[in-house]
């Protein structure tokens, strides 16, 4: 009887292990093919969303020039506006700016968005603290006081493009 059970038992075991190993190579298989599958996708898509991502951290590249102090004052005259009309003028400019490109946050990272936000907000509140002078008393005065207290610093916007350089060359 245990002759049988031995006998029963040693021609049971190949079959088992063949199993086995059939279960193994047959799992392994599987996951190798989806992990195959999900590459073969996202590269499709990025082949498809890269030229959309690309151009939106060209129009971020292109707000945060923008709104450089020294930029955004050569394409805003004072005129013969007061001292708080042209600031609120300069305000105006750059919330319009990113207004206009609100929805491109979709296409960075939520980091490099906030550090967007914080160039822009950065930069306005250095032209409010520059028109709190007393000595400035006209548009142009403001203009020009930007241009003299601002250039020589390095503009908030500055290292937002530094930031969102590194994102795109990280896309590469």
């Amino acid at each position: 009887m245990d002759d049988k059970i031995l006998l029963g038992f040693i021609a049971v075991l190949p079959a088992l292990v063949v199993g086995f190993v059939a279960f193994y190579f047959l799992t392994s298989f599987m996951k190798n093919e989806e992990r195959r599958r999900r590459f073969l996708t996202v590269r499709e898509s990025q082949g498809k969303t890269l030229p959309t991502r690309m151009a939106s951290y060209e129009r971020m590249t292109l707000f945060l020039e923008r709104i450089k102090p020294n930029n955004l004052v050569v394409r805003t005259l004072a005129g013969s506006m007061t001292k708080l009309q042209y600031e609120q003028t300069l305000i105006s400019a750059i919330d319009q700016e990113f207004e206009h490109n609100i929805a491109q946050q979709i296409y960075v990272s939520e980091e490099c968005w906030n550090i967007i936000r914080a160039a822009k907000n950065t930069t306005i509140q250095q032209i409010r603290q520059v028109a709190m002078s007393s000595k400035i008393n006209t548009g142009e005065d403001l203009r020009q006081a930007i241009v003299n207290e601002l250039m020589d610093k390095r503009a908030p916007s500055a290292a937002a493009l530094s930031y969102l350089r590194s994102e795109v060359k990280d896309l590469f």
